[in-house]
C-alpha cells in the first residue's frame, strides 16, 4: 500500500525562526511542499531511491558528480572468493577515460581508481565492494556561461525542471563522468560471466555520422579486444598500426575494419574544428551465453537489456537482433530455423532473433546495436533561454568530445555485462536449486578441470 507524506518546506518555512526577517526572501524562492514517496512493508517504511542503483542480485549504485571530489560505485552482490584486483578494473577504465586521443574531450584524467572495501588478499569476501576515482582536472570557469543559459538538448533545464537545482559545473550526474562507476562494476560483471560461463562481451563502433559499417562485414565469431598489453594506449595503438586485423582496440574511433575506421576518424575531425558533432552507433556481441537467462513478460532479456543501455549517457536508440530490418521481412524469411549441430545440440541456422527468444536466451549469440546523438555541448552558437527565462544566444566553452561513441563502447559492455551477471544470478538462483532436466537443459556453468587434469 502506497502512502504520501508531506514534508515541510526546504526553504522559507514559516516555522522558523533561526531565519529572522530574511524569511520573507527566501519565501519568495521556495516551492511547494515536498511530497516523499513511500511504500508500506510490515513493521517499516522504504524510502524508494532516485535512480542511482542498478540490478536485483547485482546490485551496482553510482555516485559523484563531474566537478567534485570524485566518482565511483559501491557494488554489492559479487560471490565470495573471486581473484580481483585494481588492475582487473584498470583495463577498461582506460579504455573509457578521456584525453586519450584528438578525436575525443582533452580534459586530462588517469581515472585510477582504487578498491576500499570488499576485497582481502586479492579475493573478493562477499561484502560490498567500493571503488573510487578521484577528479582531478577540474575546470568550473569553464560553465559560467551555462550557469545562466541552457544547453539546448542537454540535461540542463529538465535538471532544474526536476529538482529546482543543479550542479553546473561539468553537468554534475548528467556527465558522462558518472559512468565511470559503470565501468568499473562492469569490469567485475564481465569476470564473473567469463570465469564462470565462458560467456565474453565484445562491443564496437559500427557507425559515425554517415559513416556505416557494411552488415556481416565483421565476424563475430572470430572478433577480439586485443588489449592484453600492459602498455598505454598510444603505444598500443602505434603497435598493431602495423598488424591490421579484425581488432576492437587497433584504432583511435574502435571500429574493427581499417578502412572504415579511417573513415570514421575523418567524419570527426571534419566537426570537431568547426566545433561541432556528429553521433552514431555502437554494436555489442555476447558469445557463449548460458542458455535460459531472462523471464517471460515484464523481465524479457532483450527488455532489461535495452533499459540498461539506454539509461547512459547520449543514447537515442536500441534494437537487437533483426530489429527495425526485421519488419520488412515475411515470417518464412525472418524465422530461425533450428537444426542439430555435430554435438548433439539444438542450434538455430540464422540468428535473426539476435540470441533471445520470448525473453529468455538460446544460446545463439546475443547481438544488439544502441545509438547516440551528436553530442550537446558544441562551440557553435546556439539560441536558447536564461534561468531567468529571457532569449539569449550561447556559445559554449568546456572540453568535450565531438563525438561520444568510440569511448562509448566499454560503457555499452558494462552495462550489458551488468544485465548478464544479475540474470546469471536469478537463473541459478530460480532454476537449478534442484538438478537440472538433463533432456531439455543445460549447465550454465563451464566444466571445470580437476588438478589431475590440469
Amino acid at each position: 500500500m502506497a502512502s504520501s507524506l508531506s514534508s515541510k518546506q526546504f526553504l522559507g518555512s514559516a516555522t522558523s525562526n533561526a531565519l529572522g526577517s530574511a524569511n520573507s526572501g527566501f519565501r519568495k524562492l521556495s516551492s511547494p511542499p515536498a511530497q516523499i514517496s513511500f511504500r508500506r512493508k510490515p513493521g517499516k517504511f522504504e524510502v524508494q531511491a532516485a535512480g542511482s542503483t542498478f540490478g536485483n542480485y547485482f546490485r551496482v549504485t553510482t555516485y559523484g558528480e563531474s566537478h567534485g571530489g570524485g566518482v565511483g560505485c559501491v557494488v554489492d552482490g559479487v560471490p565470495p572468493r573471486l581473484p580481483l584486483s585494481e588492475e582487473d578494473l584498470q583495463v577498461d577504465l582506460d579504455r573509457r577515460r578521456p584525453g586519450q586521443s584528438r578525436i575525443t574531450t582533452p580534459r586530462k584524467e588517469t581515472d585510477t581508481c582504487k578498491i576500499i572495501s570488499g576485497v582481502a588478499e586479492g579475493m573478493t569476501t562477499g561484502s560490498p565492494i567500493a571503488v573510487n576515482v578521484p577528479n582531478t582536472d577540474q575546470r568550473g570557469h569553464d560553465y559560467s556561461e551555462m550557469s545562466k543559459a541552457y544547453r539546448p538538448s542537454h540535461a540542463d533545464a529538465t535538471y532544474d525542471f526536476k529538482y529546482g537545482v543543479r550542479s553546473v559545473q561539468g553537468g554534475g550526474r548528467s556527465s558522462a563522468r558518472e559512468t565511470i562507476g559503470r565501468v568499473a562494476a562492469g569490469a567485475i560483471a564481465k569476470k564473473i560471466l567469463k570465469k564462470f560461463a565462458g560467456t565474453e562481451v565484445l562491443a564496437y563502433v559500427s557507425q559515425v555520422h554517415k559513416v556505416v559499417l557494411p552488415e556481416g562485414i565483421i565476424d563475430n565469431d572470430t572478433l577480439t579486444l586485443e588489449q592484453a598489453y600492459s602498455v598505454t594506449l598510444e603505444i598500443y595503438y602505434l603497435f598493431v598500426s602495423y598488424f591490421p586485423c579484425r581488432k576492437i582496440e587497433s584504432n583511435i574511433v574502435r571500429c574493427p575494419d581499417p578502412e572504415y575506421a579511417e573513415k570514421m576518424i575523418a567524419a570527426i575531425d571534419a566537426v570537431r574544428v568547426k566545433g561541432d558533432s556528429v553521433g552514431g552507433a555502437v554494436t555489442c556481441i555476447v558469445r557463449n551465453a548460458p542458455r535460459g537467462l531472462g523471464s517471460p513478460v515484464f523481465d524479457k532479456l532483450e527488455a532489461e537489456l535495452a533499459k540498461a543501455a539506454l539509461s547512459l549517457p547520449a543514447t537515442k536508440g536500441f534494437e537487437f537482433g533483426s530489429g527495425f530490418a526485421g519488419t520488412f521481412m515475411t515470417g518464412s524469411e525472418h524465422n530461425d530455423e533450428f537444426y542439430m549441430n555435430e554435438h548433439g545440440k539444438i542450434r538455430t541456422k540464422t540468428n535473426r532473433s539476435g540470441g533471445i527468444q520470448g525473453g529468455i536466451s538460446n544460446g545463439e549469440t546475443i547481438y544488439m546495436r544502441i545509438g547516440f546523438k551528436p553530442t550537446s555541448t558544441i562551440t557553435k552558437k546556439q539560441h536558447t533561454v536564461t534561468r531567468n527565462k529571457e532569449d539569449t544566444e550561447l556559445i559554449a566553452r568546456g572540453r568535450h568530445d565531438p563525438c561520444v561513441v568510440p569511448r562509448a563502447v566499454p560503457m555499452v559492455e558494462a552495462m550489458v555485462a551488468l544485465v548478464l551477471v544479475d540474470q546469471l544470478m536469478a537463473q541459478y538462483a530460480q532454476c537449478e536449486l534442484f538438478p537440472i532436466n538433463p533432456a531439455l537443459q543445460e549447465p550454465m556453468e563451464l566444466p571445470r578441470l580437476d588438478e589431475a587434469s590440469v
